[in-house]
């Protein structure tokens, strides 16, 4: 049942990324997940929505230099990263826009009381860097991230999102 629900909600991403330019969002099985609490269907797309819509919280904080707009998608070390990474931007003058292109996204872990889970994402993305609005470098970057999410009151926040470049 999670295979089948997984592959449509990749096809209806896929329509819909196709339809409005968002990234391609590609999702692979769930990894063995060893744990006595079953991932039931309805909590892994939930928790692939929410984390594809961080992306977008980030790249619009990012791009405004806005910590407030992190605030409904991360929390912990990843708000507090990307906060510090913000500040430093507006101090400079200088702001990033980030465009993700495409998403490789898996499940490989789920905490036994449901406080977590740890997700491999390979993700394609263009950045391009600002400085005083003139534009500068753009970059396409290649990069595997582990992102560890926890349940708020409505919704999956990223914890943690750590990033190895290829």
């Amino acid at each position: 049942m999670l295979k089948s629900c997984l592959i449509l909600l990749t096809a209806a991403s896929t329509a819909v990324a196709v339809a409005s330019a968002q990234p391609t969002v590609r999702i692979g099985p769930p990894a063995h997940l060893d744990t006595q609490r079953p991932l039931a269907d309805e909590t892994a797309k939930a928790a692939i929505r929410d984390y594809l819509q961080s992306w977008q919280s980030m790249g619009a904080a990012l791009d405004e230099n806005r910590v407030d707009l992190l605030d409904a998608d991360f929390v912990g070390d990843a708000k507090d990263k990307l906060t510090a990474t913000i500040q430093e931007q507006a101090k400079l003058g200088i702001r990033t826009q980030y465009e993700d292109r495409a998403h490789d996204v898996q499940i490989v872990f789920y905490s036994p009381e449901g406080l977590s889970i740890e997700l491999i994402d390979t993700v394609d993305y263009d950045t391009q860097l600002f400085d005083h609005d003139k534009p500068q470098t753009k970059q396409q970057v290649h990069a595997r991230y582990i992102v560890v999410l926890t349940p708020a009151e409505v919704r999956w926040r990223v914890r943690v999102l750590q990033a190895e470049t290829e």
